[in-house]
């Protein structure tokens, strides 16, 4: 038995020599790689890529087929430019979903929780701050309400059209600056200074829009700050796009007033902004009213009310904290 027990000195050095022959497993390269597999700069490179590309090919198509490229578009050609652009931004994320071995929802949008609780406190509360605001607004003499603009029938029609087109708009700016992005670059830097250069961009962005401008793209700025608060404390997008929708839908439709400096088609009433541009923002509409960083100041204490964080702590919901492909 006990001869059985000792090692066999010949297959000790056999297998010393196999190993002294067989190549060394090349070791990954650290520009490219780090611990949790590619680095988050590189996912991030790819997936630019992809919606680039994805954006070029759709832009040369409509081209092709005689799509208008100046102008401003009519309410159903923005609803459509949305969807598109929702569809390019949350597709190349599946794609990415399947590089690095994770489920989508860990971007953002979890399908378990679609259309939950979480998005219709959202709803709620966007549609009480713009109503706060524009009530402040009008308190201090710069808003009237005006005349009905529209039909019995266009009333119901263009309220459910506007709706669902801000739906569609939160669903892609949301995932667009606070979705894939947000999740991979706080993977590289850490939540909260994605979520700052991520919000500085989403301000910025919003001066290209008609009428905006510097103090509108801060309250914007702002608001991006706030929304990726909301994703820390809950821990995804879903009110975050509930929130913006409603209060887009306030802003346009509700209330009839310019919505980041843009006026669209189907306005609910004949509405009047008069007074100085702090009180009413001015051409930019009430986003660049001073009165907007108030009522921002006091949804961060709504979701702080809502969303204790003992109940949902930052590593649950930063991007950061979250599994690793390998």
């Amino acid at each position: 038995m006990d001869n059985l027990a000792s090692p066999d000195p010949n297959a000790s050095e056999f297998a010393g020599q196999l190993a002294a022959i067989l190549p060394t497993p090349p070791s990954r390269n650290p520009v490219l790689f780090n611990d949790r597999g590619l680095r988050a700069g590189w996912r991030l490179l790819i997936y630019f890529l992809l919606v680039a590309i994805s954006f070029t090919l759709i832009g040369f198509a409509a081209r092709k087929l005689g799509a208008p490229t100046r102008g401003v578009p009519p309410p159903s050609a923005v609803l459509i430019q949305e969807l598109i652009g929702f569809a390019v931004v949350f597709g190349c994320a599946l794609i990415m979903s399947k590089i690095e071995r994770r489920s989508p929802g860990d971007y953002g949008l979890p399908i378990a929780e679609a259309f939950g609780r979480k998005f219709w406190l959202g709803m709620l509360f966007g549609v009480v701050e713009i109503s706060l605001l524009i009530g402040l607004i009008s308190a201090f003499g710069g808003y009237s309400f005006g005349s009905i603009a529209l039909s019995t029938k266009g009333i119901f029609g263009w309220g459910l059209f506007h709706l669902l087109l801000f739906t569609v708009v939160g669903f892609f700016e949301e995932f667009m600056f606070r979705g894939y992005t947000q999740f991979t670059l706080a993977d590289g830097i850490g939540f909260w200074p994605a979520a700052l250069i991520l919000s500085l961009g989403f301000g910025a962005i919003h001066l290209g829009n008609p009428g905006e401008g510097l103090v509108g793209a801060a309250s914007v700025a702002l608001v991006g700050i706030f929304f990726a608060f909301t994703l820390q404390r809950t821990g995804n997008l879903w009110y975050a796009v509930g929130l913006h929708a409603s209060f887009d839908w306030g802003e346009t439709y509700l209330f009839s007033v310019p919505n980041s400096g843009t006026f669209m088609e189907g306005h609910l009433s004949n509405s009047i902004l008069h007074g100085p541009k702090w009180l009413t923002g001015g051409t930019v509409g009430p986003e660049g009213s001073v009165f907007c960083f108030l009522t921002m100041g006091l949804q961060f204490l709504v979701v702080m009310w809502l969303f204790p964080e003992k109940n949902t702590t930052s590593e649950s919901a930063a991007p950061s904290a979250l599994p690793h492909a390998t």
